[in-house]
């Protein structure tokens, strides 16, 4: 059934996408442009951030001073906020704390309390209770492998693969509100080797100097290439001005100056102009490939 709050200015029933992210700054390095187009085409969109990102380096010279430090966690919440600003999107904390990144041989156990090693159950919960409140009707998430092996990322796919079920199962978490079935989830696939490929081969026809030369060399011959898993590309080359924007929002963890942004904006729409998704669950019908998120969604919806 379609109520007043489901409906768009037009009148037509409002498409809702939740990305679910592991720290601040995932949202903008990761699929950021395709939240960006489907929010300029009236969708609702909403990022869950599950951690408030308290152990994360600065990686932006710039910004590592000590009065920085000191107040970092209070830092985050504003860059968050600016790039939420940016993107046009809604923005959630899930409310867990940053488990870092651990280092060292044996490495060393993750902090106690950290995201990474609460009980399963807390974070499904709070998340359920973020997807019956919001009812999207696609969700996106990172692969079994977290995107990379991060102790967070890894969680945060455990997390959203436990809640998009729960969501809509009435016995589980009956306190976390109505149950919500969301119609279909999304892996979000980030840099490929194809992709690198792409963007090395036109700044070294443009005489530029490439930084993805460094990357493709050490790129192991036998590791696959994500593009093999890729169902679903969706055109934002139209919005890459605002990731870059929301991404210089983090500016304690994003250098303007890093190879982020080594590609000028004509030459990656030139080269690459999408970003990939992975389709893992459906609830409706599309036809692979799909160009996109909401693809056998709006049929379904429009009903």
């Amino acid at each position: 059934m379609v109520t007043a709050d489901d409906l768009g200015a037009a009148g037509r029933p409002r498409l809702r996408l939740m990305a679910v992210h592991a720290h601040p700054d995932d949202e903008s390095s990761k699929g950021a442009a395709t939240m960006a187009k489907y929010v300029a085409e009236g969708a609702d969109v909403m990022v869950v951030t599950c951690t408030g990102g308290e152990a994360g380096s600065v990686l932006n010279p710039a910004m590592d001073r000590p009065d920085v430090l000191e107040n970092m966690t209070e830092i985050r919440r504003e860059e968050m906020a600016r790039a939420a600003k940016i993107l046009g999107v809604r923005h959630r904390w899930l409310g867990f704390v940053d488990s870092g990144l651990p280092e060292g041989d044996p490495l060393p156990p993750l902090p106690e309390g950290s995201f990474a090693v609460v009980p399963l159950e807390e974070p499904t919960e709070a998340l359920v209770r973020v997807i019956r409140e919001f009812r999207p009707h696609v969700i996106l998430t990172y692969d079994e492998n977290g995107g990379y092996p991060h102790p967070d990322h890894i969680r945060t796919h455990e997390v959203s693969m436990a809640a998009f079920d729960a969501a809509a199962e009435p016995d589980k978490f009956p306190e976390a509100g109505e149950p919500w079935q969301a119609l279909k989830l999304y892996y979000m696939h980030g840099f490929s080797r194809a992709r690198m490929e792409s963007f090395h081969r036109v700044l070294t026809e443009a005489g530029l100097e490439s930084p993805y030369q460094e990357w493709l060399d050490k790129w192991d011959a036998d590791r696959p290439d994500v593009m093999e898993r890729v169902t679903t590309r969706v055109e934002c080359a139209d919005y890459f001005e605002a990731r870059d924007e929301a991404l210089k929002a983090h500016a304690t963890q994003i250098d303007p100056d890093s190879r982020w942004f080594a590609v000028p904006l004509e030459m990656q729409r030139e080269a690459w102009s999408t970003e990939e998704y992975e389709l893992v669950r459906s609830l409706v019908d599309s036809t692979l490939p799909e160009d996109d998120l909401f693809a056998g969604v709006r049929e379904k919806v429009a009903t």
